[in-house]
């Protein structure tokens, strides 16, 4: 299974719009793996997690063929995770693609009815999900599971455990600490690859992202419960130029750890 890491900042982006901060200078100055658009991972060319307004730069940069994603899980309505304008691309006359293939969309109410509502006088080729935490679905590419997140009170949100190709991906931002509902399901689960988030780098904790302190527990919990498989692999993503961290900062926290860094167009293979 091919995992890639098209955006891992929250957001703002790094370097931000507008900012003058010294990590959006630095930045600027050093590039690389320090350059960070919006979160999104995209998993075998065909299920892609989340739907940012960096998309379009994201399939040109990592030159990906999005007319080959057959599913697309959106975590909540917020702008950085998705951007539904563009979808109306995927609509008919607008661009030239096979119309017999349909894009499944799935997510919880709003993320569902933002694009529904934004498609209604459109001639397209999508199928709409409404998913209910905790109840797996089969899609066209993988076996889902919504799990509840920790993120925002006005909407449900939610993170997804992924069973694909007999294996089994954690996707877990945004949130705070998890609901007591989720770390119980995870309970018995044997992970090939656990997707976390650190917003906030070392700033206190903070209900609805979590610090470096957050994301070191949640990789303990996760060992000391058993859910990592020996070989399995923690990863953390989605991070903001308000935590002041640049890359090389990040590394130096979490690989001691055995916690990758994601970088924009980072590709694993589990």
């Amino acid at each position: 299974m091919k995992v890639l890491f098209h955006g891992t900042a929250a957001f703002e982006g790094i370097p931000s719009l507008f900012c003058h901060c010294e990590t959006c200078k630095k930045t600027k100055i050093l590039g690389g793996k320090n350059i960070r658009t919006r979160t999104s991972v995209l998993i075998d060319e065909i299920l892609k997690i989340d739907f940012p307004a960096d998309t379009l730069h994201h399939s040109i940069r990592d030159s990906v063929d999005m007319d080959k994603v057959r599913d697309l899980l959106f975590t909540h309505s917020h702008s950085d995770h998705l951007y539904p304008e563009d979808l109306l691309i995927r609509a008919l006359g607008y661009a030239q693609f096979n119309e017999e293939e349909e894009l499944h969309l799935y997510g919880h109410d709003l993320p569902i009815k933002h694009c529904s509502q934004l498609l209604a006088t459109e001639r397209h080729r999508f199928q709409f999900h409404n998913l209910k935490p905790f109840e797996t679905v089969q899609t066209q590419t993988a076996t889902i599971t919504p799990l509840l997140a920790n993120h925002d009170s006005k909407e449900t949100c939610l993170l997804y455990y992924i069973e694909k190709d007999e294996k089994s991906i954690f996707y877990g931002h945004d949130s705070g600490w998890f609901p007591k509902q989720t770390w119980d399901w995870l309970k018995g689960k044997k992970l090939d690859l656990a997707i976390l988030e650190c917003t906030t780098g070392n700033a206190p904790n903070c209900e609805v992202h979590m610090n470096v302190e957050d994301t070191l527990k949640t990789r303990e919990w996760l060992i000391e419960n058993f859910v990592m498989k020996a070989e399995g692999r923690i990863v953390v993503t989605h991070f903001s130029h308000n935590a002041h961290l640049l890359h090389e900062d990040l590394v130096h926290i979490f690989e001691p750890n055995g916690i990758t860094v994601a970088f924009d167009g980072m590709q694993l293979d589990i």
